[in-house]
């Protein structure tokens, strides 16, 4: 979760007029305040984009007749943020992305006009290689090189995982450079993502038991539950990955290594009454056996993720990031541990706060 005072958690569940803001920076170095009337942004874990936004503006002088417009979509970009208004007057704000202004449109008479955009990791998906390009070295040396192909200015870090070297790599002609960002992450077991400030991070999925939950939404006064629903599904859901690498440009032996689901008390148990329904990941990146587990372990916990869903509706939290380990109290008192997958931050007062989960254990 974005790092925020316990008074903002504490107020977030209060009633509250929520601080919005949306800024536009132009290409010719402007940033102006927009003022607006609704919007969202939507995260999403398992999109390879994972944020996207909307935003609705009442001026319909706003909607851009030439590229030179102040609302082009020739290289704007908007920074988005939601928190709270205090009583004594000040406010607390968090960030809910960096986009790309990717489209415009509305009534060039009456307005509203909206706005829509998608984090950065649009621009280097849609910089496709014009030439064969050769990945070395190690996760983040080679993510960063491919980041800084298309952003020269931004910062790539690891959090929670540690660099791990790679076989080399090398993308044909059209080849999406973000999905290589993708598949040199899986060898650190990581995944690659731009967060809410807008930088690239590379870490890895936290443990559902061992992390202590970052939020607690709970039933009844002074909580930020409102509903919740709860599901099993089987469809597409592995219980084991099998991993493996070889690389002949590097002279390296192949390598593979067999991930399962080895817990006991799991629906999708490796040996239980759920079968064995293996994924299969390759890649020559992978040039150890460690290198396999890692990137296996990666792939097996989004696979078999969809054993236990859930959808919870709450006030709305900005703060919350994917991955983030929650506490839900349900009215009748049982307690739930679930991890996030995806939420939808609305910029309107009124707006629904809907939590999708992709893991759910009972919480003693």
């Amino acid at each position: 979760m974005y790092p925020v005072t316990d008074r903002f958690l504490k107020r977030i569940t209060e009633d509250h007029a929520p601080a919005t803001l949306v800024e536009l920076f132009t290409t010719d170095g402007r940033v102006i305040p927009l003022e607006h009337t609704g919007g969202s942004v939507t995260v999403d874990r398992s999109q390879a984009i994972r944020r996207t936004c909307t935003v609705t503006v009442a001026d319909p002088a706003l909607i851009p007749r030439t590229p030179t417009d102040q609302l082009a979509v020739y290289g704007a970009r908007l920074r988005i943020s939601r928190g709270v208004y205090y009583a004594d007057g000040t406010s607390e704000l968090v960030p809910l992305g960096l986009f790309r202004l990717d489209e415009v449109s509305g009534d060039v008479n009456d307005g509203p006009v909206t706005l829509s955009g998608k984090d950065l990791a649009a621009v280097i998906q849609d910089d496709k290689f014009t030439a064969p390009w050769s990945a070395t070295g190690t996760v983040l040396s080679a993510v960063t090189a491919l980041v800084q192909r298309s952003l020269p200015d931004t910062q790539v870090s690891l959090s929670g995982v540690s660099d791990v070297a790679i076989g080399r790599r090398t993308f044909d002609i059209e080849a999406d450079p973000w999905a290589g960002c993708q598949e040199i992450a899986a060898a650190a077991g990581s995944d690659v993502y731009f967060n809410a400030d807008g930088l690239v991070v590379l870490s890895a999925l936290p443990d559902l038991l061992t992390t202590t939950p970052s939020w607690e939404i709970a039933a009844g006064e002074g909580g930020a539950y409102i509903r919740a629903t709860r599901g099993m599904t089987s469809d597409r859901v592995y219980n084991g990955v099998l991993a493996r690498g070889e690389n002949t440009s590097d002279n390296v032996a192949p390598v593979s290594s067999l991930v399962v689901d080895n817990d006991t008390t799991s629906p999708t148990y490796w040996g239980g009454p759920y079968g064995r329904r293996p994924l299969f990941y390759s890649s020559p990146t992978l040039t150890s056996v460690a290198a396999c587990t890692a990137a296996a372990t990666l792939k097996l916990a989004a696979a078999k993720a969809p054993n236990a869903t859930g959808d919870i509706s709450s006030l709305p939290n900005p703060a919350l990031a994917p991955g983030d380990v929650i506490r839900i109290v349900h009215p009748d008192g049982t307690r739930e541990l679930q991890q996030v997958a995806s939420f939808t931050v609305p910029l309107s007062q009124d707006g629904d706060f809907p939590i999708t989960t992709i893991a759910a254990k009972e919480d003693a």
